[in-house]
Formats: C-alpha cells, sequence, structure tokens
C-alpha cells in the first residue's frame, strides 16, 4: 500500500521505528486516551514495541503526517481491518497543537483518493465513540454517513460508512 503520500501542506510517509517519540506523545494525548483509549505507552522502548507489532501486522496501515515545511511529525492516519468490521477502517488522531488547521480533513482526503484508485475498496468505514462529536463532524465532512451503533469489547461504537 501507498508508502508516500503528498498534499499542499503535508507529506504523509509509512509509520517506522524512527517515529518512536512521535507516537509516545501522541498516543500519551488527553484526546487520544479519551477517545481513542490509554496504550499503555510509557517509555521509548514501549513505544518502540508498539510500531513493531503495527508493522507486523498485514491489516493494519498508519501513515504519519508531517508538515512539508518544515518535516513535522503532526498526526497519523490510519487504515485498519478490525475482525469485527466488514470492511477497512480509516481513523485519524492529531496532536492538539495542530488540530482545527484542516490537517486531518486534507490528509485524510488524499488517503481515501489513494485507496479509490485501488478497486478492491468499494467502502471504507470508520468508527469512534459516540461522545466525540469533533470526529463525527469530520467524518460526515468526508462523505461519511452513520450506519450503524455496535458493541464491541463492552464498548458502544458509532460505525460511518463511505462508499467508494
Amino acid at each position: 500500500m501507498y508508502s508516500f503520500i503528498e498534499t499542499n501542506r503535508l507529506v504523509l510517509k509509512s509509520l517506522n521505528l524512527d517515529d518512536y517519540i512521535f507516537i509516545k506523545n501522541l498516543v500519551n494525548t488527553e484526546g487520544w486516551i479519551k477517545f481513542i483509549g490509554d496504550r499503555n505507552i510509557k517509555t521509548d522502548d514501549d513505544a518502540k514495541n508498539y510500531i513493531k507489532k503495527i508493522q507486523d501486522n498485514n491489516a493494519v496501515k498508519y501513515w504519519i503526517v508531517n508538515l512539508k515545511d518544515n518535516n513535522i511529525a503532526i498526526g497519523i492516519i490510519t487504515f485498519i481491518k478490525r475482525e469485527y468490521l466488514e470492511f477497512h477502517d480509516l481513523g485519524f488522531a492529531f496532536l492538539p497543537d495542530f488540530q482545527k488547521n484542516g490537517y486531518a480533513f486534507e490528509a485524510s482526503t488524499r488517503v481515501i483518493q489513494e485507496l479509490k484508485s485501488n478497486q478492491s475498496n468499494s467502502e471504507i468505514l470508520a468508527t469512534t465513540i459516540p461522545e466525540n462529536k469533533k470526529s463525527i463532524e469530520l467524518l460526515e465532512k468526508l462523505g461519511f454517513e452513520f450506519k450503524e451503533s455496535i458493541k464491541n469489547n463492552d464498548e458502544s461504537l458509532s460505525v460511518y460508512l463511505k462508499k467508494m
């Protein structure tokens, strides 16, 4: 799958081991813990092991989103085939200082364009907890429509669908 994607303001590249400091910072932000969940990544080694686990799973793709001007990592876009979902799940998370600047929309739109060119992705999903209003707004702006509510491991999730 695409290892390098570019937009006007951003460069998306495949997650690699060198991204461990950024990943450690991102997964410990208040928003990540509240809306995605605590991954218990407290040390550099924890972050490196987390990245290795992602890289070893063919059902998971992470892109690190960097600002084109200065190559600062600001967020991630994910594309994951989850066992409990029929289609791949698109996700995103950004550091708090880089939210509300259109970066998540810009990066997600570009990834969706790339996925659309791959004929095997006729539909994609996105999941969030119902309380994550900002993610829901972004999903709707990206053209996702509410499909259903499901339970996964006692967690209520809202599932959104985008036909490609």
